[in-house]
């Protein structure tokens, strides 16, 4: 009896919305605690259950109190809402809510929901059936750390796959889009359902602020003969975690792991009020193109412009990696040892989860007077410049030199003669030729006038046994290819005998060749000829070729062709 009265006084339950929810839905969970009492002391806050298979969108809390008239009790009402986001799809199991009062612990029941997938796409071109699919694995990521994300095509006609181009990647103020490749893959012909796929795009996505950033849809066109559509991609949520606090000061955006050095690109003596080129080299991984890169310190030793930046970078597995260089101009001030420092800087790796402090990097020279470094030089040195200098500021006059040289008779050249000659006899030669072969044409030109030309169907006939295709050759070349497993090549070979085939019958397209099989060849072999093309596209891009179905893949092809090149 006590604890049923205590049960009573004491109340605490988790309501959802709905126990079927979408990939896409936002899973809201309302918590109610109730006292019924002012007896009750709740020692600890609600402790949620174990929510990493969600993310977490944002929550709320309300409380109420009131006294019953009838019972003469305090009864005190605790309402929270937890709004979250699945990361998984199939049953997913939440677990009991806790709370201490009065030094006992009450808990809720776990239950399951049930998250369906949703179908991979957004927008659809005027035929319904090409749909653009962006996904992101990683979607937990920290502020300024990069993910990946794949661009997907997927259809029920391959023939779509090439008539989607122009893609265009997000471009929002939040975050930062850097290509890796636009290079497309094979085509998977049942990804999804019975929709073939292609990869069109890799690209990485920095988001630069912390919280639930939506990354917005990937464009492209979707062109035909008749119009051109524009077809867009799904959206995808981030949630974008904030750094972890206790920065150094001198940070500033750079996540992932660098170094920095500073150093002299010319090997010449420094010299007051003259220019040297200073080079900061940042190298590592991350977000590399999109820091604020650290900067040469002011100093009154020397005075500073600003740099030129150069960027050798290529898409990484943990970000942008390679080497970014600021050149600076530096001009020293005074004579003597100069310290040319850089700024501070620190940045946080992802990887260990902590702030590197690199501090400051030192370049020391040693700056000379204009007088000492021409006391430096050597005699030769000091010549070459007074010269120099003279040339470039004196106007001296030209002076004009004429060389005597004591003429030659001349004489008869032989060689020129003779080569003229050679030239003649070759041209007089061709000359001939070219008369011979015009009298050889004219005559065959004469025959063949003579010869009948016969009823439309004989030429056909006859330009047809002309391009006739010897497919016995392609037969013992594909049994060498399927024995060797060079199943590539094999493929190759297919498309090039079924090219040659169809010119023999002067049929440009499949579809073509497929009328002309039923009008011709009969209709069982128009129906054999497109079941074994469905044939060979399953088997061409089946990840795992046998041996057994190679064997009759071949000898279905050495049947069908060799009744169609009769």
């Amino acid at each position: 009896m006590t604890s049923v009265i205590s049960y009573g006084q004491v109340n605490i339950s988790v309501t959802p919305d709905k126990t079927d929810y979408s990939s896409k839905d936002i899973v809201n969970l309302t918590i109610v605690l109730e006292l019924n009492g002012s007896e009750y002391n709740q020692q600890t806050p609600l402790r949620l259950p174990d929510l990493s298979k969600f993310n977490m969108v944002g929550s709320g809390s309300v409380s109420s109190g009131y006294m019953d008239p009838e019972t003469n009790t305090v009864i005190t009402q605790y309402v929270t809402r937890v709004a979250l986001e699945p990361k998984q799809k199939g049953k997913v199991k939440i677990g009991s809510v806790l709370v201490t009062i009065n030094n006992k612990i009450y808990k809720t029941e776990p239950f399951d929901i049930f998250v369906r997938d949703v179908e991979k796409k957004s927008v659809a071109s005027a035929s319904n059936d090409v749909y653009l699919n962006m996904e992101i694995e990683d979607r937990e990521v920290y502020q300024d750390q990069p993910t990946i994300a794949v661009l997907k095509v997927y259809s029920r006609n391959i023939d779509n796959f090439r008539r989607v181009k122009n893609i265009r990647l997000p471009n929002q103020g939040n975050i930062n889009v850097h290509a890796i490749n636009f290079n497309r893959s094979e085509i998977d012909p049942s990804d999804y359902g019975n929709m073939a796929s292609q990869v069109l795009a890799m690209f990485m996505i920095f988001p630069n602020e912390a919280g639930y950033v939506e990354v917005p849809s990937v464009s492209a066109s979707l062109s035909s003969y008749a119009n051109k559509n524009k077809i867009l991609s799904n959206k995808v949520k981030l949630n974008v975690k904030r750094l972890p606090e206790g920065s150094p000061e001198c940070f500033k955006n750079a996540v992932g792991n660098f170094n920095v050095s500073v150093f002299n690109a010319t090997k010449e003596k420094v010299e007051v009020k003259k220019p040297l080129n200073v080079t900061i080299k940042v190298s590592g991984e991350g977000n590399l193109t999109d820091m604020s890169l650290p900067t040469i310190a002011e100093s009154p030793d020397y005075e500073v412009f600003k740099p030129k930046i150069t960027t050798k970078v290529v898409p990484g597995l943990a970000g942008i990696k390679g080497e970014i260089l600021a050149n600076y101009v530096v001009i020293p001030k005074k004579a003597g040892p100069i310290s040319i420092k850089t700024e501070q800087f620190a940045f946080f790796n992802p990887t260990s989860k902590e702030y590197v402090d690199l501090g400051q990097e030192t370049l020391s020279v040693n700056a000379f007077s204009h007088d000492q470094i021409m006391e430096a030089r050597s005699t030769v040195e000091r010549v070459n410049e007074y010269t120099n200098s003279l040339l470039e500021t004196v106007n001296t006059p030209v002076l004009k030199t004429t060389t005597f040289k004591v003429k030659e008779k001349n004489k008869f050249h032989w060689n020129i003669l003779l080569t003229n000659i050679a030239i003649l006899l070759t041209l007089f030669v061709l000359y001939l030729l070219f008369k011979t072969w015009q009298k050889k044409r004219k005559l065959i030109k004469e025959t063949v006038a003579v010869k009948p030309l016969g009823s439309v169907a004989e030429t056909e006939k006859e330009i047809r046994q002309r391009l006739k295709t010897d497919v016995n050759d392609y037969f013992s070349y594909l049994e060498n290819l399927k024995d060797s497993e060079d199943y590539q090549k094999f493929f190759q070979t297919v498309d090039e005998l079924d090219a040659e085939v169809r010119k023999e019958y002067f049929q440009g397209s499949s579809k073509d060749f497929v009328s002309f099989l039923e009008s011709y060849k009969g209709v069982a072999v128009a129906e054999e000829y497109r079941t074994l093309s469905q044939k060979i596209q399953i088997e061409k891009f089946s990840p795992v070729k046998s041996s057994e179905g190679m064997d009759e893949l071949l000898i279905a092809i050495v049947n069908l062709y060799s009744k169609i090149s009769k």
